[in-house]
């Protein structure tokens, strides 16, 4: 599906992703751990074309994504949805119009201009709302909303788009635990009941092992460890954060684990 060769992005004499490959094959989670500056988001950056990479490649079912321009680089994107650590919503906008925004790839400029959305994509930004255990949030602003809410106003916004792949970048960084892990668990179930892929940057080796199917670590640019959750031992971790052997993982959790798992309404495609 997805394969990404040497992937390398320079700015100025720093290089911030070196020589990165990663192949799926299939729809799989996968998290993206590493300490602050390791490369992780210049890496969704680039594999959802906000940022030009230096050299290397990324192909998806066939295509070279590094190589599109214009409506084909828009289309990709749409197929590539993005969610941020910091929603990107508009805050005095409300929530279903924000969802919406997911189609604007797909809508003619005056229907932009203009504001103008079809029932059909009405009715599917509040099923996804709904999907997401906020549908009745719905008529609201957006900044009337947790910070929890928000990040899944932003998950209906990618999820508008269809992707076939979701980038997650530090989807829960600024999250409390108890909304981490509701966050956490409505991509996981996304993935699992659409068969989407999900890649997310994480700082918590917890959520790492708990949610993903793969665990890519990352470490001065460099992809130092690519394995299973069960691979990621505390010595591999300290190995990926370049720590010594007063490292804890402690520093590095959520503690979500310890919590009662919170429930979101049921996800459906």
């Amino acid at each position: 599906m997805l394969t990404i060769e040497k992937l390398t992005k320079t700015f100025g004499g720093k290089t911030a992703v070196d020589s990165a490959s990663i192949s799926v094959d299939r729809p799989m989670m996968i998290g993206i751990i590493g300490r602050s500056g390791a490369g992780k988001s210049t890496l969704l950056r680039m594999l959802n074309r906000l940022t030009d990479h230096t050299s290397g490649a990324i192909r998806f079912e066939g295509r070279e994504v590094t190589a599109l321009r214009g409506a084909a680089k828009r289309e990709w994107q749409a197929d590539c949805a993005m969610i941020f650590q910091q929603f990107n919503l508009v805050p005095r906008m409300d929530v279903v119009s924000n969802v919406l925004h997911g189609t604007l790839n797909k809508r003619s400029t005056l229907a932009t201009l203009f504001n103008l959305y079809p029932d059909a994509d009405i009715h599917r930004a509040i099923d996804i709302l709904d999907r997401l255990g906020i549908a009745e949030h719905a008529p609201k602003r957006a900044e009337a909303l947790s910070g929890g809410q928000q990040q899944r106003v932003a998950i209906a916004r990618a999820l508008m788009q269809d992707p076939k792949i979701i980038l997650a970048d530090e989807p829960i960084a600024s999250l409390d635990p108890m909304n981490a892990q509701i966050v956490m668990d409505a991509l996981r179930r996304i993935h699992e009941e659409d068969g989407r892929t999900v890649i997310a940057n994480l700082h918590t080796l917890d959520t790492a092992r708990r949610y993903c199917d793969r665990v890519i670590g990352m470490l001065h640019g460099r992809i130092v460890f690519d394995g299973t959750p069960e691979q990621l031992t505390t010595g591999t971790a300290r190995d990926i954060y370049g720590a010594d052997a007063s490292f804890s993982e402690e520093a590095t959790s959520t503690q979500i684990d310890a919590l009662t798992r919170a429930k979101v309404a049921p996800v459906h495609a």
